[in-house]
This record gives structure tokens, sequence and C-alpha cells, in this order.
């Protein structure tokens, strides 16, 4: 038997509770309901990766898991990465595509690159592409739409003060002069060089969202994000075309085909690809590349923890969102120095889950 052929796939559901209210224009993020797969090989050698949901769905992802995609990984070889994600995607190919089909080969995906850095003794950003380890990061921890144009204020003074290049404000109040106030509240505390980010979550419609984008544009928004429903190009591609802010997208998409279709029709300008919903490292590195070849940045959406090495290893990877969810389960804590996340340079995908707080927050 190879010594690669791995011996044991396992998956559990762990709920991690929020640090912090945080709110958007559509949904409260209540908790992080994560599903997480653990592989062994022969050799002895061991991954865990993992995915997400925000409150909902966590237990039809574990039993995707365990009914259909792990009994088909034990005796396979955990070196063929890109053959084992194929595999398990055409065994799910009547539920795609789909978020709980993406969610369930993420966690996958992300434990077999875990062993193959392992197994190579390299950390994920070199493996993955080996760009640069540091990267750029913004907060959105600060910019929740619940919170308050001073409270928005004294959080994006704090990130600047700290040499951070960017903050993120949630909008979608009932008024676009609602959001524009409190833009324009953070903008003149701020001053013209931070990189103010804001983020619809999918809450606008075709008519009110030109009125938004008008109503923002004066405070020179780095990017207006999601403002559309996610499957809707051809609206987002007309607001592309209506206004100067740059339009971010990707958060809510499941699919490589989804953001050929995006950008071909110039309707992104930002790509916000998750390693979770996307399926994975394998296929977000695939939508990097793409964005890439059509000259676009990839400022990946939320788990900084693991997308601090994926931005790391791609050249056009540019941002890395500061939301920390992690903390109550791992030892370390993403590194941020000088206004830069910090990609891990140990082997693997940079994770290191602590044993017994996994085990305190495991769902039965």
């Amino acid at each position: 038997m190879s010594s690669s052929i791995i011996t044991a796939a396992t998956a559990r559901l762990v709920d991690i509770a929020v640090e912090q209210d945080r709110t958007d224009a559509v949904q409260s993020f209540v908790k992080q309901e994560t599903v997480l797969v653990d592989l062994e090989t022969a050799d002895g050698r061991a991954g865990t990766g993992y995915a997400y949901t925000i409150g909902t769905g966590g237990s039809s992802v574990l039993a995707l898991l365990r009914d259909h995609l792990l009994p088909a990984l034990v005796g396979q070889d955990a070196r063929n990465v890109e053959a084992l994600w194929q595999r398990l995607f055409a065994l799910t190919r009547a539920t795609t595509t789909g978020a709980i089909t993406s969610l369930a080969l993420a966690a996958v995906d992300t434990a077999l690159w875990d062993v193959r850095c392992k197994r190579a003794g390299e950390p994920l950003w070199r493996l993955a592409g080996g760009h640069r380890q540091e990267v750029p990061v913004y907060d959105t921890e600060g910019g929740w739409l619940h919170l308050s144009a001073e409270e928005l204020v004294k959080s994006a003074l704090r990130a600047q003060e700290s040499g951070w290049a960017g903050v993120k404000i949630k909008v979608g109040r009932p008024h676009p002069a609602e959001d524009a106030e409190r833009l324009r509240a953070v903008r003149e505390a701020v001053g013209p060089s931070l990189h103010i980010m804001t983020d619809a979550n999918q809450s606008q419609s075709a008519s009110s969202v030109l009125r938004l984008a008008a109503a923002l544009e004066p405070y020179d928004p780095y990017w207006l994000e999601e403002p559309l429903p996610a499957d809707d190009i051809s609206g987002h591609a007309r607001l592309a075309a209506a206004t100067r802010i740059p339009v971010a997208v990707g958060e809510s998409m499941y699919s490589l085909m989804q953001f050929r279709g995006y950008l071909e029709a110039g309707a992104a300008s930002v790509v916000q690809v998750d390693a979770a919903r996307i399926g994975g490292i394998t296929p977000w590195l695939k939508v990097a590349h793409l964005a890439e070849s059509h000259n676009v940045m990839v400022c990946p959406h939320f788990l900084m923890e693991l997308h601090v090495s994926l931005a790391a290893a791609v050249p056009n990877g540019q941002y890395v969102e500061y939301i920390p969810q992690l903390r109550a389960v791992t030892r370390t804590e993403l590194t941020i120095r000088d206004g830069k996340a910090v990609a891990p340079d140990v082997p693997g995908i940079g994770i290191d889950w602590d044993p017994d707080a996994l085990d305190d927050r495991r769902v039965a």
C-alpha cells in the first residue's frame, strides 16, 4: 500500500459563537456552524479541512459528507487532489451547483491540501503559488449595519492608526441618504487615503441600487459589494456601466462558471471568491487565475485564517478581510504586521486547531 493512501476519513460539526453582534441589510450572523473533515493516510499523516455556514444548514453538509463523500475517499491516494475533487463532484452531480455540495467538497479539499502541504513540508501560501507572504488587511468587524456613525468613525480611525489600508461599512438602510451620511462621517474623519469598502449584501433592486450608488459616489467608496442578487449578472453589468464605483461580487457564488459569466460580462471589478463556498482551495485557485486573466483583483470573503495564505499565493491577491471567528478554537491567531496579514509559514494550511476547544463545541 502506498504511504499516501487515505485510511480514515471522518467529519464533525462544531458551533462557534460570534465574538460580537454582526448585522447587515438582510441578516444577522448568529453563529458559525463549522464542518470539519479529518483525514489520515497510511504513513500516519493527518489533515484537517473545514467549511462553514452562518447559522443553518451545517447538519445537511455533515450528512452529505458522511453518507456519500467520505466513504468514497477511503483507499484513494491523497496526492491526487484534482482527481479526488472531480470524483466527489461526480458523485453529487444531481445536487450541483449548490451551496451544500460546495461546502462539503470544500471541507474535503482543504483537508487534502493540508495533507499535501505537510507531505511537501511547505506552507500553503508557497505551495499554492508563493507570490508573497504578506497581504494588506481591511477591517469589517467595525462596520456592521447596526453600529452608529460615531461607532463607525471610531473603528475606522483605530484601523487607520494601526496602519491598515481599508475598512468596510455595511449599507442598506431604509433610505440611501442614511447610508451616505454614515459614509460621509467616516470619510471626513479618515481623509482621502483610507480605502472605504461598502457592502449591500444583495439587498438592492434594479432601481434602488442606482440611487444608492449615486448617493455614495461623492465619498469615494473603494467598491460596492454584492449590491444585487448574486445570480443577476446582467443587473450587475448595467450597474457597473452606470457608476464610477467598482462592483465587487463573489461570496455567494458556488462555481467557476458563475465567475466566468461575471467577468466576461464586465459585471465584476473585484472578485471575492470564498474557499468554502466555491468548493475548496482547488477551485479557489482556478477562480483567482481566471480573474487575473481579466486583470481583476481578488479580495476573498471572510475566512481570514485560510484566505491569508491563498491571497498571498497569487499575484492578484489584493486584500484579506478581517473578521475574527476562529480564535475560540485555535491556539494561534492571524498575525498582522504593519497593516498586513502574514501567511503562516508552517507546513499545512496554517490553522492550529485546539482539539479540546473543538470538542467542547461539538454538536452531538
